[in-house]
């Protein structure tokens, strides 16, 4: 058994991660670490998780290396770059779903994280990104840095054009969606049921952090380019789920056609990604309410030639695929472990 300690175990991802790691036949919740709930079980955190795990929630020490395998920081990214410092080479493996690590260049890092004060070596040793796209560095590493929500569906759509296809993708537009679990427990007034309920809201409307990530990882894919990527961030009134749409703009003769036989070969051997045309169910397709509760990416490409365009559509649910599951399917690559354990469940329709 993988012994599995999680810190930040009050959070929406860290309820999420004691639930998945609790059910995954080799993994075994050693440790919970917090600040304001220590002493409390996870029964008394969650209220959807009435299970005796005999663990309580601990201050994270230094010294866990006798007691976990892994950590799993769902830490905000200030914590997360302390408790890396700390945990690094003191356990085999720290996999951290902040924002601290994301990042490689420094000063993209410093633009869009100001308060996040990271060892630059650390920072050069993570490993960065979704499983079904660089798995195999993680078999080993020390510290796995994963995508945000949003950083996850971009990347996996936009993945197949730049690396398998080689295209230049002159200019990429992004438009997000999510449900209000995207920004955490935090009390904020625009969080607020009476205005979030049946709203659209533009909270990020010119810029966001994880197009910065996007770009960053992307610009070292190779062989294809990308000129420009922006993003434009709306919040709904769901509680769960995101569409990422990207508008991609390039000068290279393509055809939908074409397209669609490149996603199916790109993601043939990557069971969590369902590569989809739109139109194959009742309801169009991606959605997110139709990869609810799973460790699913629906992704959908299509060809506009009219508008001189390849537009991908990717939908999740930003606290499974998005954080949670994800992490697990690390936790499952860097030990070797089937990449489906643990992460098999179908998803919940409607929710």
């Amino acid at each position: 058994m993988i012994r599995v300690g999680v810190a930040g175990a009050s959070g929406l991802a860290g309820g999420e991660l004691i639930r998945l790691v609790a059910q995954h036949p080799e993994l075994e919740l050693t440790f919970l670490g917090g600040s304001s709930s220590v002493g409390r079980r996870p029964a008394e955190l969650h209220p959807n998780l009435r299970l005796d795990l005999g663990v309580t929630v601990e201050p994270v020490t230094e010294d866990l290396s006798g007691r976990c395998d892994v950590v799993l920081l769902a830490t905000p990214a200030p914590v997360s770059a302390e408790l890396a410092a700390k945990l690094t080479d003191r356990v085999p493996a720290v996999i951290d779903l902040s924002g601290a690590f994301r990042i490689r260049t420094p000063e993209l890092h410093a633009r869009w994280y100001p308060s996040v004060r990271r060892s630059a070596e650390l920072a050069d040793r993570s490993v960065y990104g979704v499983p079904e796209l660089v798995g195999d560095q993680m078999a080993g590493a020390p510290l796995i840095s994963l995508p945000g929500c949003y950083a996850t569906a971009i990347t996996l759509g936009l993945a197949p054009l730049v690396r398998s296809l080689g295209l230049n993708l002159k200019t990429v537009v992004v438009d997000g969606k999510s449900g209000s679990s995207g920004g955490g427990l935090q009390l904020r007034t625009a969080d607020l049921h009476p205005l979030r309920n049946g709203a659209i809201a533009p909270y990020a409307p010119v810029g966001h952090r994880h197009a910065a990530e996007v770009t960053d990882f992307l610009e070292r894919s190779k062989p294809g380019q990308i000129g420009s990527l922006s993003m434009s961030a709306y919040g709904v009134s769901h509680v769960r789920g995101l569409m990422a749409s990207c508008y991609v703009f390039t000068g290279d003769e393509v055809d939908e056609r074409t397209l669609q036989r490149a996603y199916l070969r790109f993601y043939k051997e990557h069971p969590f990604v369902r590569v989809r045309r739109h139109t194959e169910t009742l309801i169009p397709v991606p959605d997110p309410q139709a990869v609810l509760g799973s460790n699913y990416c629906d992704v959908t490409v299509l060809h506009d030639g009219e508008g001189g365009r390849i537009v991908v559509l990717a939908a999740l649910d930003n606290l499974i695929k998005g954080a949670a599951g994800q992490a697990v399917q690390a936790v499952n690559r860097r030990f070797g472990l089937p990449e489906r354990a643990g992460l098999e469940m179908q998803p919940v329709m409607p929710a």
